[in-house]
């Protein structure tokens, strides 16, 4: 109990200082932005703390199967870290941020070709490309942030078998909105879950910003000004479909093993039976 307790303290506050990073690097843009983000960063670790200290998790999936929301926060606190880095440039020029924002111009001219995500997204946005020059580095260096995160979990679950074979996965923790009692085969249900997530998370960068166009004539011009909404927005943008990936992959894993054990099990009542 004291160990999950400790976790999960120690979570919570990597969690407010990964909400805090832009507010630490980059000047307040209004009033009352400092106090929206220590409202945000609050309600995120007591969310965080109650997740990671409970019996059993009622939202967080792969709570006790490492390193899988590692990898996601890790990549994208780096992400927040290097976009608050190139914007603080623009006020604040040192030589980290020259070097951020020279190699997110360079990323931004590499990725930024016809029908890629990056150009996809630029067009969406069209009334941000004047006033915010460094929009293109800033979606390039977020999309193959999120591309690597995608790689390296996949690297993992190949070269290390993830989880390990030593660890005991439990369903009902690791997955807890999912019921294994309920509909189909659950192997079947899980390998449906897992082609969903793969088929939407491949798919979402170039449908949002589809539909972002879409949407604003209904929710009105999209106001990127502000370099904390910029940080935020570009995340999402990138790493809701990298995180469809990593679970759908992970769904995917988790269904081959309950086969390759369902087939163990399967094996050994056959030797079992009588000649």
């Amino acid at each position: 109990m004291i160990g999950r307790l400790t976790g999960g303290l120690l979570r919570a506050v990597l969690v407010v200082l990964l909400i805090a990073i832009p507010s630490m690097l980059l000047p307040a843009s209004g009033s009352g932005t400092p106090e929206i983000v220590a409202l945000i960063a609050i309600g995120a670790a007591l969310f965080t703390l109650v997740e990671y200290t409970a019996l059993s998790p009622s939202l967080v999936e792969f709570r006790d199967a490492p390193p899988f929301n590692r990898i996601r926060f890790l990549f994208t606190a780096l992400n927040v870290f290097l976009l608050a880095l190139v914007l603080r440039g623009a006020a604040e020029p040192s030589t980290l941020t020259e070097i951020a924002r020279a190699v997110g111009t360079r990323l931004g001219a590499a990725l930024d070709i016809a029908y890629s995500p990056v150009r996809l997204f630029l067009l969406a946005l069209p009334q941000a490309g004047e006033p915010l020059p460094d929009l293109r580095g800033l979606a390039a260096v977020s999309y193959l942030l999120s591309l690597g995160s995608v790689a390296f979990f996949a690297a993992l679950l190949r070269l290390r078998g993830w989880p390990l074979p030593s660890r005991n996965f439990n369903v009902w923790i690791n997955l807890p909105t999912f019921d294994p009692t309920s509909g189909p085969d659950v192997i079947w249900r899980l390998r449906r879950d897992a082609q969903f997530n793969l088929v939407l998370g491949f798919l979402l960068p170039f449908v949002m910003p589809a539909l972002v166009k879409l949407g604003l004539p209904l929710l009105g011009p999209i106001e990127l000004s502000d370099p904390h909404a910029l940080i935020w927005t570009v995340t999402a943008w990138a790493f809701l479909p990298a995180s469809l990936l990593m679970r759908g992959v992970a769904l995917q894993r988790v269904a081959d093993m309950i086969d390759a054990q369902r087939e163990r099990a399967n094996a050994r009542d056959r030797r079992m039976m009588p000649a």
